[in-house]
């Protein structure tokens, strides 16, 4: 997962409620576990209609997108997270979020902003011909026309971004502990690593433990 502190560009001024997963990326898309690709189809039926806003020139390759309330609802999909980044979308701003969709969000390096629908209004309004900043150093959503909004975001998600940490890189930041932590139970209950060897090779062996 790349790191991700300060995002600043155009941004997709949609604001609509209600943005299922279906629509961030339809289910016949599912069949692929790559995530490459994947922002052919993401808005593929808004994408459909003639003169949409995600095939208008100017807001080709934004990394932001202004939506309305209860973005991200309906199946716990990540290609919905995967959709939009492999689209180059970076941060959601929304006045509420599906937590399946938030959590998916940030393990995939995508920042859910949120802001009160009359702030949401005023993004939507600048964010036609200005660019927008997300800020995760000053926690700040800010623009040309000097507008500066604070948001609110758990430390540990903050932290994950910032750090570009998904589960993996976590568990891996913990090596030394893990094996620390190995080493000091193997000499306290060496019983239980045998046991444990054992297993491993009755498994290669292709017997059951």
């Amino acid at each position: 997962m790349q790191p991700v502190t300060i995002v600043s560009g155009a941004a997709y001024p949609w604001g609509a409620n209600n943005v299922d997963t279906d629509i961030i990326i339809p289910a016949h898309w599912l069949k692929t576990v790559s995530r490459a690709g994947l922002g052919r189809g993401a808005f593929e039926t808004v994408r459909a209609q003639p003169g949409n806003l995600f095939d208008d020139p100017r807001y080709a390759g934004a990394p932001i997108l202004i939506a309305g309330d209860n973005f991200g609802c309906g199946s716990s999909r990540e290609h919905a997270a995967w959709a939009l980044l492999d689209l180059g979308v970076r941060a959601v701003i929304a006045p509420s979020f599906s937590d399946i969709f938030s959590g998916n969000a940030v393990k995939n390096g995508i920042i859910p902003v949120v802001l009160p629908r009359a702030v949401i209004d005023r993004l939507l309004a600048a964010a036609l011909d200005q660019p927008v900043t997300v800020d995760l150093e000053t926690m700040t959503v800010t623009t040309t026309f000097q507008d500066r909004f604070a948001f609110e975001l758990d430390p540990f998600r903050r932290r994950c971004l910032m750090e570009g940490l998904d589960e993996i890189g976590l568990t891996l930041a913990r090596d030394r502990a893990i094996g620390d932590w190995e080493e000091g139970a193997g000499a306290a209950r060496p019983w239980a690593m045998r046991e444990r060897a054992d297993a491993g090779v009755a498994v290669e062996g292709g017997r059951r433990a």
